[in-house]
């Protein structure tokens, strides 16, 4: 088979190294793809927003399979495209993928359909957030409604911080276009997990779980990025839980979406807050593979991943399909450009992979990288590189991971030491070692 995947990040990277070990899996391209890409794959310069251009190549080409990676081509009806051409895709159509490209959308489709969510106002103005403020208490969370490439929310803890996210958001506008609307959402605390699960329309077959860290600081510092890193399993989701979420959510939320005339297929990823470490309330959905997560979980996938994603593009799982998964954890560092995720430099010269990937089990992807016009990989983005690794127990993973991110070299490099604490508490509790 022939496959496209669209994006340029490390999520996209680890798609295409897990979809290159599929035996079926003949040619790969990727657009516009990376350097860390180009070693598996044919990149291809045309960016994730040109919809037609990209259905252009895939029909030309006869491309079995396009597996779409970021957000905003599928908000933006990449699919749409490909399936007006026969062409099969993975990923939901624009219909679908508004559940996380409008939170003001998503918002109203919970309550609907009596899916656990924090309660939420939406406003235009200045003077009606300062009313929901007032309403829904302190602490709160300022969200945008549109793509803001996981940088439009802001924790609201006091009236100093009010005050601030009142001139992001009203005053100075940092979110454009997305931040038309604000969703002001009473703030529960807890631990936020990722779920995932792959859907055909009808049915959900969960992914391993897995548990990402969005502030830029140890610690929990900072304002909310893309990402840092994360772990899988999360830890903090049991069998009961993932029960729940899948009987509670999951199942709700595709049913909801079938009625509402837009059937999900693709990645439905849960982003939740169990509050008090026990009731799961929907903080957002997204309708892709998760950045970081993807890269600490496919590490892990035993089976090969292409039937999975076919059964979802086709509609219909094969009969008794159910992925397996290694016994040992993952983990993922991202190593970002200092400044991130504000202003940030590009053009650094990076070194130390090959130092960081001769440890077993230690695996590289690229997520904001480039060549340089003399062929020298630099950095290109705030998220440079993702340093995933899989080991025995949990805290073998993340460990080797550090060990990993410290062995690779740029000017301004910055990642987190401290994930996974709370989880490996967790573990010995349960177990009385970090093994998971």
């Amino acid at each position: 088979m022939r496959v496209l995947v669209v994006g340029s990040g490390g999520r996209e990277h680890a798609l295409v190294w897990k979809l290159a070990q599929s035996p079926d899996v003949k040619e790969i391209f990727c657009a516009p793809g990376n350097p860390g890409i180009a070693q598996l794959a044919t990149c291809l310069p045309i960016g994730v927003t040109d919809i037609v251009e990209l259905a252009d190549f895939a029909e030309k080409m006869k491309v079995d399979l396009t597996v779409v990676g970021p957000e905003l081509p599928l908000t933006l009806g990449l699919v749409d495209e490909l399936s007006k051409r026969r062409l099969l895709a993975f990923g939901p159509n624009k219909l679908a993928a508004e559940l996380e490209g409008s939170k003001v959308f998503s918002k109203a489709f919970m309550r609907k359909y009596d899916i656990p969510t924090p309660e939420a106002e939406v406003c235009t103005t200045r003077a009606e957030a300062e009313n929901a403020v007032k309403t829904l208490g302190l602490p709160c969370v300022f969200k945008a409604d549109g793509l803001a490439a996981g940088k439009g929310v802001v924790i609201v803890r006091d009236e100093a911080d009010r005050d601030k996210a009142l001139k992001l958001f009203f005053g100075e506008r940092v979110f454009g276009s997305a931040g038309d609307r604000v969703l002001i959402e009473r703030c529960i605390s807890g631990d936020e997990v990722s779920f995932m699960v792959l859907c055909d329309g009808e049915r959900a077959l969960p992914l391993a779980t897995a548990k990402d860290y969005k502030r830029v600081f140890d610690g929990d510092r900072g304002p909310n990025t893309g990402g840092m890193g994360g772990h899988s399993p999360s830890v903090f989701v049991d069998a009961a839980t993932a029960r729940e979420i899948l009987i509670d959510i999951v199942n709700p939320t595709l049913r909801g979406m079938a009625e509402e005339g837009r059937p999900f297929r693709g990645v439905l990823y849960v982003g939740l807050m169990l509050e008090n470490g026990m009731k799961p309330y929907v903080l957002e959905y997204n309708v892709r593979f998760g950045d970081p997560e993807t890269q600490c979980m496919l590490i892990r996938m035993e089976d090969d991943l292409l039937p999975y994603l076919l059964g979802s593009a086709r509609g219909k799982f094969e009969e008794g399909a159910k992925p397996a998964w290694k016994k040992e954890a993952g983990a993922a560092v991202v190593l970002s450009a200092e400044g991130y995720p504000g202003p940030f430099e590009r053009g650094k010269p990076i070194e130390g992979i090959e130092d960081a990937t001769a440890e077993d089990g230690v695996f590289v992807f690229h997520a904001g990288t480039a060549k340089s016009a003399d062929g020298k990989l630099v950095t290109a983005g705030g998220r440079v590189l993702v340093v995933a690794a899989r080991a025995r127990g949990l805290s073998g993973a993340l460990a080797l991971a550090v060990r990993g991110a410290e062995k690779i070299r740029f000017d301004g490099k910055h990642f987190r030491r401290d994930m996974g604490t709370k989880a490996m508490e967790i573990l010995r509790e349960r177990t009385g070692s970090g093994l998971s």
